[in-house]
Order: C-alpha cells, then sequence, then structure tokens
C-alpha cells in the first residue's frame, strides 16, 4: 500500500525537515526539495498527489513554478506556503492554478486537514481495495461492507504493508520500516503492541481478514 505522494519544495532547511518528518508521521509518502529545478526535474517520474510550495523561493517564485507544473500536465492540487498575507497574493496563488494558501507560520494539524482536503477534492482515488477490505489513506480507514474503522497512522501504514502482499509473509523488518519513519527504533515488542492493536480493530468489521502469525518470519494477511 503506497501512501498519497506529497512533493514538498521548501528551501529553509530545517522547517522542510520538519514538514517531510511531521507529514510522513501523518500518513503521508512525503519528499523535500530545496529548488525548483530540483521539483522540476524529477516531478514528472514521480506521480504526486499533492505539492507544497513556497512562494519566496531562491531560484524561482513559487507562483511561476506551479504554472511550469500545470503546463506539464502535472494536475495534483498544489497548496502554497508563504510569509505574506496580503489579498493580492493570495488572488495570484490561486489565478496560477494553485489550490489552497497557508501563511507562516502554521500548525501541522491545519496542513494535514488542508491536504487530505484538497486531495479528497481531486477526485484521486487512492483506496485499495483487497481481502474485502477497502483502505483509505485520506482517513486511514478500513472499510467492509457498510462498517469502518479509523486507524492511527501507524496501523493503517502496517495494515497497508500487509494488505500490499495479500497472502504473502511479510517480515518485520518490512513491517518496521513501512510503519516507522527512517532511523525509528522500533522494538519487537513495540510491533507486536501494534499488531495486536490492529487486529482488535479489524475485529469490529463484518467477517475481517486475519493477521496471521508467521513463525520465525512475521506477519500475513489472509
Amino acid at each position: 500500500m503506497i501512501p498519497p505522494v506529497l512533493l514538498i519544495l521548501e528551501d529553509e532547511p530545517k522547517l522542510r525537515d520538519v514538514l517531510v518528518r511531521s507529514l510522513r508521521a501523518e500518513g503521508f509518502d512525503a519528499r523535500g526539495f530545496a529548488t525548483a529545478h530540483e521539483l522540476l526535474e524529477r516531478v514528472e517520474s514521480m506521480a504526486a498527489d499533492a505539492v507544497m510550495i513556497d512562494i519566496g523561493l531562491p531560484d524561482a517564485d513559487g507562483r511561476d513554478v506551479c504554472q511550469a507544473l500545470r503546463a506539464r500536465g502535472v494536475s495534483a492540487p498544489v497548496l502554497f506556503l508563504t510569509a505574506r498575507d496580503a489579498l493580492t497574493d493570495r488572488l495570484s496563488g490561486f489565478t496560477v492554478g494553485g489550490d489552497d494558501y497557508m501563511t507562516k507560520p502554521f500548525d501541522i494539524e491545519e496542513v494535514v486537514a488542508r491536504l487530505r482536503a484538497l486531495i479528497r477534492r481531486s477526485g484521486t482515488d487512492q483506496t485499495l481495495q483487497v481481502a474485502g477490505l477497502r483502505l483509505d489513506p485520506t482517513e486511514w480507514r478500513a472499510v467492509r461492507g457498510d462498517t469502518a474503522v479509523r486507524l492511527t497512522p501507524t496501523e493503517f501504514r502496517l495494515l497497508g504493508a500487509l494488505a500490499g502482499r495479500h497472502g504473502r509473509a511479510v517480515s518485520r523488518d518490512e513491517l518496521s520500516r513501512s510503519a516507522w519513519p527512517h532511523g525509528a527504533i522500533v522494538h519487537d515488542n513495540t510491533l507486536d503492541v501494534y499488531i495486536a492493536r490492529l487486529r482488535r480493530k479489524l475485529r469490529t468489521l463484518p467477517d475481517p481478514p486475519l493477521i496471521v502469525t508467521v513463525h520465525g518470519t512475521g506477519y500475513r494477511l489472509d
């Protein structure tokens, strides 16, 4: 299960790092870029679901970058970041193809909420259907029939990793890499606790799939 791909164009290293780490923890496949050149060079190969662009960049105006993305056929919603809050600045962002606008400083919770709303409105369908489940990454939900259960971002990523290998064993290391940020220390009992929580939540769904322990390897979704 691949989470929504989010490209972040922000030249300030500390803020870029905070955004990437925070949004990965919130269930996005967040990737950071420091310059417009770097983003434009790679964007067409990345199938972005959303893009965050700082308007004040060292090598370009973020609004020009948005126009360049639209000219290349990139239809993913664009959320502008800027230190300016003048009405003319906001309007100019919308006229070049932007979809939303946030003024620095901002709360990461609001960024998350706006990104999810943009992805939903864009019609990007990232829902995975497997083993009778529908997994919705914009809401971190597992749905079976008319019943849904909300998951934490970590639980959702674990279930997504298992669903992506439905019927096959997924190693403990692979599950840890899928569910936790790079460099995180994940103890065996931590993974087991999250799997236990995930099993309990899935049991609230009608006729749910089972997460089976594969001794010596990891887990499998049946």
